[in-house]
């Protein structure tokens, strides 16, 4: 099999970390991950969200260079944040592909109508050319 990397994003509450979790044949990883102790308790920590996303990267990598595909959900709402991805994908020639979940659903994490409110407001909708 040969290793795939897949992104999929969405505001919170679309269903992002579901999807995800049906890739059964490859290692799932988003930054929410960072904040998840080892008794599997979730402590968000706003001034920790750059290590939390480098940290998601680096797991990324790591998988793929193991020759293991990758999904990574996260909200990535304005497409440069894909970009480390994109690159990566492109540098090891492995497929890309990137979904964008639409469905609206409790989120978990509490994130407030008026901050997705906001989301909503920047988010920026891929196109396959951008993929570079």
């Amino acid at each position: 099999m040969t290793a795939k990397l897949t992104l999929i994003r969405g505001l919170p509450g679309s269903g992002k970390s579901t999807l995800a979790k049906t890739y059964t044949d490859a290692t799932h990883l988003e930054a929410d991950m960072y904040f998840v102790d080892r008794d599997g308790d979730y402590h968000y920590d706003a001034s920790k969200v750059r290590l939390a996303h480098n940290w998601c990267q680096e797991e990324t990598q790591a998988a793929l260079l193991r020759g293991e595909s990758v999904v990574v959900s996260n909200t990535f709402i304005r497409c440069w944040e894909m970009q480390f991805y994109t690159q990566l994908a492109k540098r090891l020639q492995i497929d890309l592909e990137v979904i964008e979940c639409n469905g609206e659903y409790p989120n978990i994490h509490g994130v407030s109508h008026e901050t997705i409110n906001q989301m909503k407001k920047r988010w920026q909708k891929w196109r396959n050319d951008q993929q570079s």
